[in-house]
């Protein structure tokens, strides 16, 4: 456009960016701030991390899981002894969950067994479908009917019941 043109008539389109924001003599506090927390904070505890994974990575020992003691069971527990009583329901509670999930990981074995196979898995899958129904019937047989509130008690009185009806049922 010719510098005499008449900025009235022909307005300039607005801008595609932005405005600058004007520039201040005092600095951004926020920035400050960040740096501080940086300098005095994040930086050093970091740089300790670092440090003790360095050393760590030299003296490696692998734990894949906690070990825990055997405990005595209820049925072994003297009658009043409530840390016994509590320690055996603690280990019931670590058998169901590793029961659980022993009865997944067959159950994932078959499924991909099965899906493998396709069509002809009931051929070539008996092995991991009578594994995984060996599994299920055990866990049923010990876990089964408890209910939503299962404890060690009534899993042993379950186990007690079961005895009897089978003891009555040889003689």
């Amino acid at each position: 456009m010719p510098s005499d043109y008449d900025k009235g008539a022909y307005p300039e389109p607005p801008r595609q960016t932005p405005a600058v924001d004007k520039q201040t003599a005092l600095p951004n506090p926020a920035l400050i701030l960040s740096k501080v927390f940086y300098y005095t904070v994040d930086l050093p505890v970091t740089t300790f991390r670092d440090a003790v994974d360095s050393i760590r990575s030299n003296n490696k020992m692998v734990y894949y899981h906690q070990k825990f003691r055997r405990v005595p069971d209820l049925t072994e527990c003297q009658e009043g002894d409530y840390v016994c009583y509590y320690e055996a329901e603690m280990q019931w509670r670590r058998d169901y969950k590793v029961d659980q999930e022993i009865v997944k990981v067959v159950q994932e074995r078959m499924r991909s067994c099965q899906q493998r196979e396709g069509a002809s898995y009931q051929q070539n899958c008996t092995k991991e479908i009578q594994q995984f129904q060996e599994v299920t019937k055990n866990f049923q047989l010990r876990y089964g009917d408890l209910g939503a509130y299962a404890n060690g008690k009534k899993c042993l009185m379950k186990q007690k019941e079961r005895m009897m009806a089978a003891q009555a049922q040889s003689a």
